[in-house]
């Protein structure tokens, strides 16, 4: 495959037919998502849940971009949560799950052979479950069926596509057991919606690269190695959401590091062979032909305004990377509540992941790899 074509980013047509699946319409629709999810599960029947009585543990059940609604929940309600808000990805549930915690089983298609495992361990348990994904399928009925309540939403394309779908009920219950405020009537998930909207209208594909914020990050991080660090409360996972779409959309990895953690181990990588170039490289490397090496790029996700220490721990990384010739990109949160605040950097970075898959002249709905490890399991007996 040859290098990243960012004049494709502003030919409409040419990203029209690069992008047969409409994967940026479909990240366009988050919006939507947030509006219609919250109907959803206002209509939804949750009395099954108790939301009178607090649980003694929330577990989020799921996998892929559907567990990631669970830390997208965990990061929202922050470290003033008087009850842990755990993600569990994988088959069943951990051995302390019980009759007094709340499972929020999730998975977009409803048909996610670990999550399915984990409802019904939990509907074992007796304890609370909400399931959330597709309506009429074998979650629901297994949720319905375990005495719990389910909250049908709508795929937008794929499940990393769908977040928003699938974020809210979520953060709806939560809100409804006493342990996260979304204002009254709901507020803050229409100020996300309209965070969202803003978003979508700045960095679709008709807007220039030189106006259009998503065009231009995904032309900063082409060809590079992007380590991306997240600071404060919700820049951590908004940095876990950039990495995993980097990976879905642009087939790009990426390294994911929380402040002030990544200031204990990832920042040595800075003296690596990935860091700036050496003097003595550019003085006697042969120029002919040459191609440009893989490098680091930092890339700062940050939530830290009105945070002194997280604000700083992020100048100084900014600092020790430009020292090393390494280049750096700041995403800063936008919004009142942490998850407006969250909205407008995954807004952007979804967007930039697919530009980035198309610059790179790949499709970015594909996901060939998963489905023959899923088709694999399927086909293996004894698994």
């Amino acid at each position: 495959m040859t290098g990243p074509d960012l004049d494709r980013l502003d030919d409409v047509e040419g990203l029209a037919e690069a992008d047969p699946h409409d994967m940026l319409r479909a990240v366009a629709t988050s919006a939507a998502q947030v509006r219609a999810s919250l109907s959803a599960t206002r209509e939804a029947g949750l009395a099954a849940l108790e939301l009178g009585s607090r649980p003694r543990a929330i577990v989020i059940a799921g996998m892929g971009g559907s567990a990631m609604s669970g830390e997208v929940l965990a990061a929202a309600t922050g470290m003033g949560c008087p009850v842990p808000v755990i993600v569990h990805r994988g088959y069943g549930l951990p051995g302390w799950v019980g009759a007094a915690d709340l499972v929020m089983a999730v998975s977009c298609s409803g048909t996610t052979a670990e999550t399915l495992t984990a409802a019904g361990e939990a509907a074992r348990r007796r304890t609370r479950l909400l399931g959330v994904g597709t309506g009429d399928s074998a979650l629901e009925a297994q949720c319905l069926a375990g005495g719990g309540a389910f909250v049908p939403v709508v795929q937008q394309l794929s499940p990393r596509s769908s977040l928003w779908a699938l974020v809210v009920p979520l953060l709806v219950v939560t809100a409804r057991l006493g342990l996260l405020d979304l204002g009254e009537d709901d507020a803050d998930l229409e100020s996300t919606a309209g965070q969202l909207e803003s978003l979508a209208a700045l960095c679709g594909p008709d807007r220039d690269s030189v106006v259009n914020p998503a065009k231009t990050f995904a032309a900063e991080l082409a060809g590079t190695l992007p380590m991306v660090w997240g600071s404060g409360q919700v820049g951590p996972v908004a940095a876990l959401r950039a990495v995993t779409q980097l990976a879905e959309n642009a087939k790009q990895p990426a390294i994911y590091g929380a402040l002030p953690e990544a200031n204990h181990n990832q920042v040595v990588t800075f003296d690596g062979p990935l860091a700036g170039a050496e003097a003595i490289d550019d003085l006697f490397r042969d120029r002919v032909d040459d191609v440009a090496p893989l490098r680091l790029r930092l890339v700062l996700v940050r939530d830290d305004a009105g945070d002194e220490r997280a604000a700083r721990r992020a100048d100084v990384s900014a600092e020790v990377a430009g020292q090393r010739g390494i280049a750096v990109s700041v995403l800063s949160a936008q919004g009142r509540s942490a998850i407006e605040r969250f909205a407008s950097l995954v807004g952007l970075l979804d967007f930039a992941s697919v530009y980035l898959g198309l610059a790179n002249g790949i499709d970015p709905t594909s996901i060939a790899p998963i489905d023959e490890l899923k088709a694999a399991m399927r086909d293996s007996p004894t698994l």
